[in-house]
């Protein structure tokens, strides 16, 4: 009987994640962070990515799990990857990104999983930002969104 191989490497493994940026008019829709670390604190949804998962299906379940949003026409942002943006490991995270049309009805946003409310504010009037979310939009709408 053959062994299947197993590789182990010397240098730590960063974990990976994605987070989703929902623009609806002037309003981006961010999330009450239900879990530790900062609990309480409101961030673009998103989460770890799974070990049999692509980006585009983390991006799309953490969406759907986090705000009960279904949304399949996301895009790839930009990749945000300082060794300390988040404090329990190394986590590099794939930011993803929707422009929602003027007639998607926002009172389908409901509020799942780690996350303890879901909430639509103005661009203008951001809340306090956990992890590294307010550079992440900060980007987003220089480059892409202007």
């Amino acid at each position: 009987m053959l062994k299947k191989k197993k590789y182990c490497y010397d240098y730590p493994r960063p974990a990976v994640a994605t987070d989703i940026i929902l623009i609806h008019k002037q309003s981006v829709l961010l999330v009450k962070r239900a879990n530790e670390p900062y609990k309480g604190m409101w961030s673009l949804p998103g989460g770890f990515n799974e070990e049999n998962e692509t980006l585009e299906d983390t991006a799309r379940r953490e969406l759907k799990e986090e705000t009960s949003l279904d949304i399949c026409f996301l895009e790839q942002f930009k990749a945000f990857s300082d060794p300390k943006r988040d404090p329990r490991t190394r986590v590099i995270t794939i930011v993803f990104y929707a422009i929602l049309p003027d007639d998607f009805l926002l009172s389908r946003t409901q509020a799942g999983d780690d996350a303890a409310e879901a909430k639509w504010f103005l661009l203008s009037l951001l809340p306090p930002l956990a992890f590294d979310h307010k550079l992440v939009l900060d980007e987003f709408i220089k480059f892409k969104y202007l």
